[in-house]
Formats: structure tokens, C-alpha cells, sequence
């Protein structure tokens, strides 16, 4: 019971973080699954500045979680969202 209520919070943050409301303050949960789908995000860029700038912010966050600041990482990854949701 309590796993499948932590699971459907975590769920209800990470949907919150990426809704269209506040796409102009993405606020980043530092994981795996974030990881990947900024990658995707990412890799469908154009290639430019704004892919570039979004890959080191992405590679920067992969560092602090590997590192345990999970501040740092959410801190990247949310400028690497950001700059991936500019295209």
C-alpha cells in the first residue's frame, strides 16, 4: 500500500515538473527515467548551440547524480529540459 502511494507521488511530481503550466520553470526530479527522456529530448534537437549548451547540462547532471548531489543534478537537468524544450 504504501509503495503504490509513494509510486503515484513520485508519479504526480514528475508530471507536475513537466506540464505545459510551468514550462517556463521546470522543476527537474533527479532520476533515471528524467535522465533518458531529456536524452531522447535532446537527441531530436537540431544540431546548434541550443543542442550543444543541452548536452552539457545533461552530461553535468549524469556527473552530480553519479556524485550524490541530487541538487546539482535537478539544478542541470532542469537547464538541459529547458533548453531542449526551446528547439
Amino acid at each position: 500500500m504504501l509503495n503504490k502511494l509513494l509510486a503515484a507521488t513520485a508519479i504526480a511530481a514528475l508530471a507536475y515538473a513537466v506540464s505545459p503550466a510551468d514550462a517556463a520553470r521546470v522543476k527537474a526530479v533527479c532520476s533515471g527515467d528524467s535522465m533518458g527522456k531529456t536524452e531522447t529530448m535532446i537527441e531530436a534537437m537540431a544540431d546548434g548551440e541550443g543542442k550543444i549548451a543541452a548536452q552539457k547540462e545533461i552530461a553535468a547532471a549524469q556527473e552530480a547524480m553519479l556524485n550524490g548531489k541530487a541538487g546539482a543534478c535537478a539544478a542541470h537537468l532542469s537547464k538541459a529540459m529547458q533548453a531542449s524544450a526551446a528547439k
